[in-house]
């Protein structure tokens, strides 16, 4: 019945399931290649049911992403150490960025083809990761302008840097996370002796 609680779950279901044949899709042939009609042939439905669930190609970019940034969030908020509560607050920054560089090949193309003038500084996403990353600096003790250093840390893990260092300048995303915890380590150390 329409409005009944099995058809929200269907619509649930559905939403889900083109979700999981966009992402299979742009990891398979990148965001770029991805089309309204290649997501409805993969999750089996008509091109019309993408188009009502997600209104537009930038509008099922945006909700790939969203479901991503909820995954990590998760993480963070509820996960186990040492991103997750429970850990140490320098670890936590570390594990923070690995995890988000682990994303940004996907995403990071995806990211640009949802992103096309959107403001993504001042939308929940960043806005969760900036709080969380402050938090992390409050509680290692970090002197400085704390707000600052935050979006400091996030640029540094910025999809389309991220991919440029990958693609252009032959970095591995493990030499990029190894600087990653580098950078943390001096900024939480605060002129004190790196331990």
């Amino acid at each position: 019945m329409p409005g009944s609680s099995q058809e929200r779950s269907d619509a649930a279901r559905n939403r889900q399931l083109l979700l999981d044949a966009a992402e299979a899709l742009v990891r398979e042939f990148g965001a770029d290649t991805v089309t309204m009609d290649a997501v409805a042939k993969r999750a089996g439905v008509g091109k019309g049911t993408v188009f009502r669930r997600f209104g537009n190609r930038a509008g099922l970019m945006l909700a790939l992403l969203d479901q991503s940034d909820q995954k990590l969030q998760w993480a963070y908020m509820f996960g186990p150490p040492p991103l997750g509560p429970g850990g140490e607050p320098v670890q936590r920054l570390i594990a923070f960025g690995r995890a988000h560089l682990q994303r940004v090949e996907v995403e990071g193309d995806v990211r640009r083809a949802a992103a096309a003038g959107a403001s993504r500084y001042s939308g929940a996403p960043y806005n969760i990761a900036k709080t969380h990353v402050s938090l992390l600096l409050r509680q290692a003790d970090t002197p400085g302008e704390i707000p600052l250093l935050a979006d400091t840390l996030l640029a540094s893990l910025d999809a389309e840097l991220v991919l440029h260092q990958i693609r252009a300048n032959g970095y591995t995303p493990e030499q990029i996370g190894d600087q990653w915890e580098t950078l943390v380590r001096q900024v939480t150390a605060g002129g004190r002796p790196l331990q």
